[in-house]
């Protein structure tokens, strides 16, 4: 009788002839589903968390002091390289911290230029178009790549049949840290030369190095140049005054011009061919759409 209610481990016979498996051996306690993860949690995000806040610091710092602003803003650059490495080494790429990374990027970037723009009104036009062009380039690669790649299809994995110079440039490390890096540098060199060259900012040599003559009645104190406010434009000229070497700035800015140069053109090609890869999937929607039953072309 014992024997007669145990599941029998043989195959057993269903009606039409065909021999159905065994049932499966229950061997131990069943498995227990994995811990949620949390996402924001992840290594290489909170690297992105802390490269904001490194950037907020470094804005915060910008219009007085050089020195911290540009030692800020370049830790928060070259986390960027550190964030990648922790997704590969803990295997925790994500979309989020995709493009978490990238809109940091284009921020920081954008957030320079204003200044620079600001710093040397006469090019202002020039920073706007960089910064239009860097974050048109960006957000329609990105597009395309969501729209028109395969699902999941990271913005980094561009086919060679498509661009072999968008390929090699993300595909290779070294090369996408080299043009990022001196991209940078390029930027943060002309911020510094807004504090130290006269050549490019005549209006250093409207007030002698050292802070200006002692006030007297004809000259007014620091506090009054200041009006009240530490961020105000005579606040801002007054430091400047205290003007930094122009040497290694102008040494920087020439050394990566070239290469700041090459990642603009890098820019405009991205911008092309996403817009040309968009323009290629409307064209194969509306043929799909002609040959449709009921469509205008059947």
């Amino acid at each position: 009788m014992n024997d007669a209610r145990r599941p029998s481990s043989r195959a057993t016979v269903r009606e039409n002839g065909a021999a159905s498996p065994p049932p499966p051996a229950l061997d131990g306690p069943p498995s227990r589903p994995a811990p949620a993860e949390n996402i924001f949690l992840f290594y290489p995000n909170l690297i992105g968390y802390s490269r904001i806040i490194l950037a907020v610091a470094s804005l915060h710092y910008m219009p007085l002091h050089p020195r911290t602003c540009s030692l800020l803003y370049s830790i928060s650059c070259l986390l960027d390289a550190l964030d990648g490495y922790a997704a590969r080494r803990f295997d925790q790429a994500t979309r989020f911290g995709a493009v978490l990374d990238m809109v940091t990027d284009r921020c920081t970037t954008a957030c320079l230029l204003v200044f620079l723009g600001s710093a040397w009104p006469r090019w202002a036009l020039l920073f706007q178009g960089l910064i239009s062009l860097d974050l048109a380039s960006h957000y329609m690669h990105m597009y395309a790549t969501l729209t028109m790649g395969h699902a999941g299809q990271s913005h980094k994995r561009v086919d060679e049949s498509r661009s072999r110079i968008l390929n090699l440039y993300y595909s290779n490390n070294t090369v996408l840290f080299v043009f990022c890096a001196f991209n940078e540098l390029f930027f943060i060199a002309l911020y510094l030369l807004s504090f130290s060259s006269p050549i490019l900012s005549p209006s250093l040599l409207l007030l002698p190095h050292g802070g200006g003559p002692p006030p007297t009645t004809t000259t007014p104190a620091p506090a009054a140049l200041f009006g009240g406010s530490p961020w105000s434009a005579a606040a801002l000229e007054l430091a400047r005054a205290n003007k930094l070497d122009s040497f290694w700035p102008w040494v920087v800015a020439g050394v990566a011009f070239p290469v700041m140069v090459g990642k603009q053109l890098i820019n405009v090609l991205q911008l092309v061919k996403a817009a040309r890869w968009l323009a290629e999937g409307d064209a194969q929607d509306r043929r799909r759409r002609r040959r449709a039953p009921g469509g205008k072309g059947a």
